[in-house]
């Protein structure tokens, strides 16, 4: 069974193309859809998104997340691998949605994940169907990239970023990354933030919507 994913919408009524945020553990919709406000006046004819993941984070009783992280809440490997396979559902029912509600065709449409928002859009974007303009990850890595070249039913440019003074997802996962994706044939290019930690960077910031204006056209 499907979960619905809540999101608040930001951008023009008529949007030629669209942009959905996947946000990291503990963290929700809203921590991502600011970005909007900064991306969206050099993406003029673009509809913002931001889900909220379905499941109360374990270890921020505030946040959500898209599945438990055993090492840092103490669940199963079951109990993650459930959780995710659900969320991979919950993601793709929402992707759906906003082609349909937008009007536009998955090549009008972004995906840009941060930390474990990265994880799930790396492993869901791909196993789709048709290919979406791109895929943008901040501070992530490539879950089970030995299943990719076998798995992967369209291949979207993909631009990782990173910052090189993470402590919370290594930034040795960046080249990991790229490494896997490339392995199955992604075009791919990375951006690293310099001095930077957990987070999104100005520099990050600018070469994403770079890759973003150049992908989507407008």
């Amino acid at each position: 069974m499907v979960r619905e994913l809540k999101s608040e919408r930001k951008g023009p009524a008529n949007a030629s193309s669209a942009v959905v945020f996947l946000h990291g553990y503990g963290a929700d919709g809203a921590d991502l859809l600011g970005l909007a406000d900064v991306l969206g006046p050099h993406l003029p004819d673009t509809a913002f998104f931001a889900p909220d993941a379905p499941e109360r984070s374990a270890g921020n009783p505030f946040g959500k997340q898209w599945f438990p992280i055993p090492w840092m809440d103490g669940s199963t490997e079951e109990q993650a691998r459930a959780s995710m396979a659900q969320s991979v559902d919950d993601i793709n029912a929402f992707l759906d949605q906003v082609l349909s509600s937008e009007g536009i065709a998955p090549a009008r449409l972004a995906v840009v994940g941060f930390s474990q928002g990265t994880m799930m859009a790396l492993h869901v974007v791909p196993r789709r169907a048709e290919p979406v303009a791109g895929i943008v990850g901040f501070s992530g890595r490539l879950l089970v990239p030995e299943l990719l070249a076998a798995e992967a039913r369209s291949k979207p440019p993909v631009l990782l970023l990173h910052g090189d003074q993470d402590p919370v997802v290594p930034f040795t996962d960046l080249a990991k990354a790229e490494a896997g994706l490339s392995a199955a044939g992604f075009e791919v290019a990375t951006h690293v933030m310099a001095g930077t930690p957990h987070g999104i960077s100005q520099d990050g910031l600018l070469a994403a919507l770079q890759f973003l204006q150049r992908h989507l056209g407008d």
